[in-house]
Order: C-alpha cells, then structure tokens, then sequence
C-alpha cells in the first residue's frame, strides 16, 4: 500500500505543478480585466487596491509603468499584470538594445516570478497621434524589448504589445468599410507584421462613449449602453450589430484583414464610461456609467465572439479601477473610475468597495481545510486569498 500512496502523492503533485504553469502561461484569464490609473494624490495605497481587486475576483490588470511599488504589492496575489512602457522612453528602447535590456531586468525580471507580469505594452497609442518621431520609433522598442525578454527567457510568458486609438483608421462605419488610414498604414503593417510572428494580438482602445459624444444627434444612445435598440446592419457582410462595442472590434477586424492580417486576435484594452462630466458632456451620468459598466460585464460573461468572429471570445480590460482627480483635460477624463478614491464603489455593478473587501479576505486567513483520500492526508490552507496545498501525512498500511 506504501507505494500506491506514493502513487497518489505523484499523480497530486504533477497535477498541482500542471495547474501552476498553465497560470503562468496565461496572459488573460477569463474575459474581464481592468486598467489601475494612478494618475491622482487620494487613492488607497497599491497593496489595498491588490486586496479590492483580488475580492472582486478580477484577475487581469494593466497599469501604464512599471512602478515598482505596485509590483511588490501584487507580489503572491496571482493577479496578472501587464506593466507600460511609457511613451517618453520609447525612442530610448528603439535607439539603444541594451537599455531595453536593462528596463526588461529590472522592472519584469526581477520581479518574476511571484509578481505575474505577463506583458509588457509598449507605448500607448502611438500612432495616429501627434509625435511622428514616435512613429517611427515604435516598431524599433518593440523589437528590442521582445528581443530582451526572449534572450531572457520569457517569451512564453511575458507578451509584447502595444495599444491604439481609434485615430488609426479610416472609413470605420459600417464596420466592414475600415481601414488604416493612409499615413498610418506605412508604419501599422511591419507592426503587424512582426507580432503576427512572435503570436501577439491587436489592442484597441474602443470608447462608445467618445464616439455617442462625437455625434449624439445621429447615434442612438442606448445602441451604446448595451440596450434594446433596433442598432445597425452591415450590407456587405449581411451582419447586424445590437451594440456599438462589438462594431467597432469588428472594424477592427475589418481593416486587420485589409491589411493582411485576418487570423489576428483583437482584445479591448480600454473601455470605460464618464459618471460625470462637463456642462458639453451630457451623456456623462453616473445612471448611464453603471449602465454601461453593468452591461459589458454581462455581456463579457457570456464568453461568445462578435457577429464577424463569432468564435474569437471578446476580451477587455475597463477603464478603469479609480477615478483620477490629477488628470487634465475635460471634467469626464477624471471621472472614468468602478470606485471611488476611498475604495467605496462608484455605482453598484455587482462588486463591493474597500472596507468589505478587506473584511472578507481577512476571514480567510488561517483557514484550513483536510481531505484524507484513503490514508493519505492533504491540508490546504488558505492564506490572503492564496490557496497552499501541503501533504501532511502518509502513513504506510
């Protein structure tokens, strides 16, 4: 009976290891995640937003640096964290290999791998905006940040991306008219072209809400909000879409496929709705955020795709965790946060603030739970949130 014992601890054994590598490997667990903004001086502390994100059980988060108070915080929390490279160091990353190789070893390496940074953004939304020397940096950091964090290792682990604006296409209604704008295009195919090759996807920043106060008198807002509308039909591709969000990623496939690229995968790096915002910004209501918030999480949860990639699972990170008083521009811009700069909620969308949060992670800890399949004993313990797994005894029979 010893051996069979040894059998099972084994096979247990394996399986638990399995189960960590395929977490390690993952870059976006599930179909919801969120961007932690920090551009404010009122907001909890990094390890209080770890115990808030982890007790609304959204796994997946980006921040725009590697700012390193927050890697020690998410640090054992399981969180998956993709860092920002900012757009002020890129023409650095794209003249000088070895900086990149430097930037890569201390803001993703050392931290791996108790810290789960499974990429790295490159920028954001570079092109179509107004810096034409970053332009013709961007595709030289990528490269030379992908090249560290392959020389390094991670490849299988840490994914290489960067996030565009809708300012990068062209003719985007109906959906399957969009293309890269003309002098955008010279600079998005090797884009393209290089992370079709090392397997990464297509990152957008799709806003209904921008594009409803662009244009309020010729678009309905509730097609916006995820609502029952009569919304709109696509005559070349004889698709009709309920909501704006799903039209504009099937643009973005739309011009993907112009471009060449048909096979890759789009996910929403930012989305988000204003709850509040300026005497011109109207549709800026706490009613119309939570209804927007409300209805994207359903519609994530179900899983499916879009009317043109019916199989490609909709993925995106909303924007964003808190609202950002520090922020400039339009009272909306500072008004985008799930919750407030205290840690209480914003509007109700099914998730609970700060103050609960804690409290229910602290009833966790010191928990421990024994199975005894046959003789042989487990014991899980549950500690933070984090589950261990100790074989405590295995007797011989």
């Amino acid at each position: 009976m010893k051996s069979h014992h040894h059998q099972l601890l084994f096979m247990f054994l394996v399986f638990f290891a399995q189960k960590i590598e395929l977490l390690t490997a993952e870059t976006f667990t599930g179909t919801y995640g969120i961007n932690y903004g920090r551009i404010a001086d009122n907001i909890p502390s990094p390890d209080e937003v770890a115990t808030l994100l982890r007790a609304a059980k959204i796994k997946n988060v980006r921040i725009y640096d590697a700012d390193h108070s927050v890697l020690k915080a998410f640090s054992g929390t399981g969180l998956q964290l993709v860092v920002g490279l900012p757009n002020g160091f890129v023409k650095e990353m794209s003249a000088n290999a070895s900086h990149a190789m430097a930037w890569v070893k201390e803001n993703v390496q050392a931290f791996l791998p108790k810290t789960s940074v499974c990429g790295i953004a490159v920028g954001n939304e570079i092109l179509g905006g107004g810096d034409y020397e970053l332009w013709e940096a961007l595709l030289g950091a990528v490269k030379n940040i992908y090249n560290a964090v392959d020389k390094l290792g991670l490849a299988d682990v840490v994914q290489i991306t960067t996030a565009h604006s809708q300012a990068v296409f062209d003719n985007s209604y109906p959906p399957s008219s969009c293309i890269f704008r003309e002098n955008v295009a010279q600079f998005m195919k090797p884009l393209l072209e290089f992370f079709s090759q090392i397997g990464s996807p297509f990152c957008l920043n799709a806003y209904p809400f921008l594009a409803y106060m662009s244009d309020p008198e010729n678009i309905d807002i509730n097609y916006a909000l995820f609502q029952k509308t009569k919304g709109i039909y696509d005559m070349k591709t004889d698709l009709h879409y309920d909501n704006m969000l799903d039209a504009q990623i099937d643009a973005t496939y739309a011009a993907l496929e112009d471009a060449g690229f048909k096979k890759m995968e789009v996910i929403v790096t930012e989305t988000g709705w204003a709850s509040l915002g300026d005497a011109n910004e109207a549709a800026a209501t706490v009613g119309n955020a939570r209804t927007f918030n409300y209805n994207l999480r359903k519609r994530l949860a179900k899983k499916k795709g879009t009317p043109l990639r019916p199989k490609m699972v909709v993925k995106a990170y909303i924007f964003a965790i808190f609202n950002e008083n520090l922020k400039s521009g339009p009272t909306s811009e500072r008004n985008f946060g799930l919750f407030k700069p205290d840690g209480s909620i914003s509007y109700d969308i099914g998730f609970h603030g700060l103050s609960s949060a804690e409290s229910s992670l602290l009833s966790l800890k010191g928990l421990y739970i024994k199975l005894s399949p046959g003789n042989l004993h487990v014991s899980f313990k549950t500690v933070e949130g984090i589950v261990y797994a100790v074989v405590i005894n295995s007797p011989s029979s």
